[in-house]
């Protein structure tokens, strides 16, 4: 896997919303959040198949993504509300989309989507890729079925370059096709993605922008 900045934003706020890395501590309040929205998740999300599971399972779960965090390996981030007192969704910028770039995934607990909360948190994380991050382009990756996920990478500005056929295992075990939507440096400033407003803090608790 390859290795992306030395100063990952460990903490990002934005109007809505508290991201910061996942810790084993969170893993109750994780677990309320997915197991709520199960219904919700299953049909787009492969890794809700593993659900329910104990607060154990999910503590090693996030353990382990934080581990990667650490490591500057993939940078999974916990969607918290402000008062950092709920777990809201989860978000990421993974480094599996080759040189130079970085994909961004997102889910939304089902009790707080139709709120454009997917479009603030993709819209920062966008922001952080190539603010912080450098990259050359980000990426969002979506089942063509999923309205909601591609509106938020149109309204971002992202592009959309094609359609992958039958290349990613569905929850149900079919193979889907993939959405491919992409944003190059060179776009970004006049992108929407741009204009989210945000703040991006380092581990030590040091703004970063």
């Amino acid at each position: 896997m390859t290795t992306t900045s030395s100063r990952p934003a460990y903490t990002v706020q934005t109007e809505h919303a508290l991201l910061r890395c996942w810790s084993p501590a969170d893993a109750a309040q994780a677990l309320r959040a997915i197991e709520s929205s199960l219904e919700h998740l299953l049909p787009w999300m492969e890794w809700a198949k593993r659900y329910p599971m104990s607060v154990m399972q999910q503590a090693m779960q996030l353990r382990r993504m934080r581990g990667l965090f650490d490591l500057g390996q993939d940078f999974a981030y916990a969607v918290f509300s402000r008062d950092n007192s709920e777990v809201l969704g989860g978000t990421g910028l993974h480094p599996r989309v080759g040189e130079g770039g970085l994909e961004i995934g997102y889910w939304i607990a089902a009790g707080h989507t139709g709120r454009g909360l997917a479009t603030e948190v993709a819209g920062a994380l966008t922001r952080v890729a190539f603010e912080v991050e450098g990259v050359r382009r980000v990426e969002i990756h979506c089942d063509p079925r999923n309205a909601r996920s591609a509106s938020v990478a149109r309204r971002l500005g992202f592009t959309h370059e094609g359609t992958l056929r039958q290349r990613l295992v569905a929850p149900d075990g079919s193979l889907r096709d993939t959405m491919i939507w992409t944003l190059l440096a060179a776009e970004y400033p006049g992108s929407h993605a741009a204009a989210i407003p945000f703040e991006a803090f380092d581990m030590l608790g040091q703004k970063l922008l």
